[in-house]
């Protein structure tokens, strides 16, 4: 209980810290960054100015203090106004909430495959160390680790979308014929135009799971409590699974942990190549139209999922390796 307790006060710092960065950047500009996207943007209306006004400061009359809980107030609100980018006048929020499930889908989803299957294949080639299995797909994977997102999916678009015309190369539906809805056509339609994106991450990311997972288990393999366990006569898959594996897949948890956090801002490079609607290709956009509500909005969703994965992943590993609770 300690363990976990402390592990949370790490996060409320972290995350204050985070936030009152976020507070403090654009008040510490010079010039009055309002007053430049006001410049930039001039369609902007009332309600997108005060919103601008709250969130980086500017000619408002609350004094610093006032503005620094009011700020505290909009963020556990989720409240960050208009984004400045769209002339319809926009809530950041449902910018946000609409792209995030297709992010979630893509980008999460082939992360825990990755992970999964690339934990699977290093423990296996580590456990027959010096087979075929063991030759061939770990250095074919770190191959193809090496090569950047947009290149392998320029060259999957090439070859799938418009030599063989076999697969969508962008969107993430029909927009055309479809309308959403949760029927077999639509959902067919969603699963077809993510093979190539999906494809595309988990040929990119397996190959470091792969790696990390048979180095961590060839070390672990050394151990006496794995010889003991041999020894004894244990079966073989019981000491690959809760022996070797089981204590190799640790080191593995933060990093894991980490991706998973990351996952909500997308993978951007993957999203702008096909054109894919989530918080990734927003970001970008974002970034380049000098959206500073939706940037801050976005950055922030990014800064909570990566503490509460990696609060998940402590919580995780103490709970597999008790030693851990008395190192914390």
């Amino acid at each position: 209980m300690r363990f976990v307790l402390r592990r949370l006060g790490f996060f409320v710092v972290t995350l204050w810290a985070a936030v009152s960065f976020n507070f403090l950047i654009p008040r510490l500009m010079p010039g009055s960054p309002v007053q430049a996207l006001l410049a930039e943007h001039p369609h902007l209306g009332p309600q997108a100015i005060k919103a601008l006004t709250v969130l980086l400061g500017g000619s408002g009359h609350q004094g610093f203090v006032a503005q620094y809980f009011q700020y505290w107030g909009h963020v556990l609100t989720f409240n960050f106004g208009i984004s400045i980018t769209t002339s319809f006048g926009t809530s950041v929020n449902k910018m946000v909430f609409d792209a995030l499930p297709w992010t979630l889908g893509l980008v999460g989803v082939t992360t825990i495959v990755a992970f999964v299957a690339g934990t699977l294949i290093g423990l296996v080639s580590a456990w027959k160390r010096g087979s075929w299995l063991d030759s061939a797909l770990p250095p074919i994977f770190v191959i193809t680790s090496a090569f950047p997102y947009f290149w392998i999916g320029l060259l999957a678009i090439y070859i799938f979308a418009i030599r063989l015309g076999v697969l969508p190369n962008h969107s993430a539906y029909n927009f055309y014929n479809d309308s959403p809805g949760f029927d077999l056509h639509y959902i067919g339609d969603v699963l077809q135009h993510a093979i190539l994106p999906a494809a595309t991450i988990l040929i990119t990311s397996i190959g470091g799971w792969i790696l990390t997972m048979r180095n961590n288990v060839v070390t672990v393999l050394a151990e006496d409590y794995v010889r003991m366990a041999r020894a004894k006569g244990l079966r073989p898959w019981r000491v690959m699974w809760q022996y070797a594996g089981r204590n190799a897949i640790l080191p593995n948890l933060t990093g894991f942990a980490m991706s998973l956090g990351f996952v909500v801002s997308g993978a951007i490079l993957v999203e702008y190549v096909f054109n894919y609607p989530g918080v990734g290709y927003m970001l970008l956009d974002a970034v380049n139209g000098h959206d500073y509500p939706l940037m801050q909005a976005l950055f922030l969703l990014i800064t909570v999922a990566v503490l509460v994965s990696v609060l998940a992943a402590d919580v995780i590993t103490a709970v597999l390796d008790p030693r851990t609770r008395e190192a914390g």
